[in-house]
C-alpha cells in the first residue's frame, strides 16, 4: 500500500518535470537537509562545473535517503536553489540528472529558486528532499 500520493489537480497545470501535490498517507516523514557538492571525506567537487556539482549532490542524496531505508522513489518534494551565477541554459543539465534518479511519469512536487549565491560562494546548487518511508 503506497504511503503517499503524488498528482497533478484537474483544475491546475500540467507541470513538466514536477507534480503539484505529494499527499502523505502514512509512514515515516524524513526531511533531508540541503546538499551540495561536497564529497564524503569533506572535499569541495566541481569548482565552476554545473554538471559535476549538481552530481555529487544527487550522490549525497542517495546516501541520505539510503541511511533511512530508502530511495529517490521515496521522494515526494525537492527545494532546490540555484545561485544567480548559473547560466540559466543550465537548468537543462540539472533536469537531466535529477530525471535520471526520479520516476520522471509521476516525479516529486518541487521548487527552483534562484538566489544571489549560497553559503560558500564556491556552490551553485543546493537540494534539500522530503521523503515518505
Amino acid at each position: 500500500m503506497p504511503t503517499f500520493r503524488i498528482f497533478n489537480p484537474p483544475d491546475i497545470h500540467r507541470p513538466m518535470g514536477y507534480s503539484h501535490v505529494a499527499e502523505i498517507t502514512s509512514g515515516k516523514l524524513v526531511y533531508i537537509s540541503g546538499q551540495v557538492a561536497i564529497d564524503p571525506a569533506g572535499n569541495s567537487v566541481g569548482a565552476g562545473d554545473f554538471r559535476a556539482q549538481v552530481t555529487q549532490v544527487f550522490a549525497n542524496l542517495k546516501a541520505a535517503l539510503r541511511a533511512v531505508g530508502g530511495d529517490f522513489g521515496n521522494v515526494v518534494k525537492f527545494n532546490c536553489y540555484c545561485a544567480d551565477s548559473v547560466d540559466p541554459a543550465e537548468i537543462a543539465t540539472f533536469r537531466e540528472i535529477r530525471d535520471a534518479h526520479v520516476n520522471t511519469a509521476n516525479p516529486p512536487a518541487s521548487t527552483f529558486v534562484v538566489v544571489r549565491r549560497l553559503v560558500r560562494p564556491e556552490w551553485l546548487i543546493e537540494v534539500e528532499a522530503v521523503c515518505v518511508i
